[in-house]
């Protein structure tokens, strides 16, 4: 990847570069800039073209891998900036193209029925335009497939299925609105890119308020409390601590090879980043993420986390100044 990678600062965690030089607003909004903030409707849009198989076989993507510590499998996190080393480059955070190093998202439909389960299928085109079929595997997944709402309200982490070229996946849009879909993958050969799309739910919508700062998270019975701050354009140490009926949880469960997974979203384009935590031993209560941004303004985090037996996710919205 050539996202900027600073492992001196923290030799024992993982720094990842959130970004580029794009600039952000705070977080004054739940919607991209020039989105109304009233009841409006979202109309159908045009369905992509429908696309063909390659000819290579590779595993479904719910396959898991082998011998994964709680930690990124490779000693690194993604940015999903999609860049390959060459420093001669412009970054682009990750998630903002539909198409990038000639490898592009083409979905089979982009409008879905709000509140309707739908089996949602696209293609990742290679470089020589056929559906990519080599994927090599991340965190245990060949792909992983981030949908949330333009208002940052709504987030789903989903691992959908490999057959002949194309992927498949149960998808339900709760309501009528935008949203943002993200395909987090590393082709074979190749390096880790992060492809987004916007999809469509027809209907009045009205899109709910920017979520408040906050720092403590609650969910299932669990609190999930947030410390540490990002500083623009500087290393910054974050650490969730996980708590149940007001007990430390210590026996955090692996959920894809790791004991917590962190994705953060830029506020007004969504720019994407996904990092694991540092290495440890410790199933919590404590997970520390090593994490650099590029700008102030607002970010919403969601972190997934695993404890008898199911995944549950935690939602934050922090500052950088």
């Amino acid at each position: 990847m050539n996202t900027a990678v600073k492992l001196g600062v923290y030799v024992s965690g993982l720094v990842v570069v959130f970004g580029g030089a794009l600039g952000v607003g705070a977080l004054a909004g739940p919607s991209p800039a020039g989105t109304p903030q009233t009841s409006h409707e979202i109309s159908d849009q045009t369905a992509g073209q429908a696309h063909g198989h390659g000819t290579e076989s590779q595993p479904a993507s719910g396959q898991e891998g082998s011998g994964h510590e709680m930690s990124d499998q490779e000693g690194h996190s993604h940015d999903g900036s999609g860049h390959g080393g060459s420093g001669d480059e412009a970054e682009v955070p990750g998630g903002l193209q539909v198409s990038e190093r000639g490898f592009t998202l083409v979905p089979e439909t982009t409008t879905l029925t709000p509140g309707q389960e739908t089996t949602f299928r696209f293609t990742v085109a290679g470089t020589d335009g056929k559906p990519l079929t080599a994927y090599k595997i991340e965190h245990e997944k060949y792909l992983h497939f981030i949908v949330v709402s333009r208002d940052l309200g709504h987030f789903q982490h989903l691992h959908p299925e490999l057959n002949d070229g194309v992927w498949s996946l149960p998808l339900k849009l709760p309501s009528a609105g935008t949203y943002r879909a993200f395909a987090d993958f590393t082709p074979n050969p190749g390096e880790n890119i992060t492809l987004g799309m916007d999809l469509f739910a027809p209907g009045a919508y009205t899109p709910e308020p920017a979520p408040p700062t906050s720092r403590t998270a609650t969910v299932d019975g669990y609190t999930v409390t947030l410390t540490g701050d990002l500083v623009p354009g500087a290393a910054s140490m974050l650490t969730v601590n996980v708590t149940k009926d007001g007990k430390p949880v210590t026996d955090l469960q692996p959920y894809l090879g790791a004991y917590g997974h962190l994705v953060a979203l830029r506020a007004g384009d969504l720019a994407y980043l996904h990092v694991h935590p540092e290495t440890t031993k410790t199933a919590g209560p404590a997970i520390t993420f090593h994490t650099e941004v590029p700008s102030p303004g607002g970010y919403r985090l969601f972190l997934d986390f695993q404890h008898g037996g199911t995944v549950r996710t935690a939602d934050f919205t922090v500052q950088a100044r």
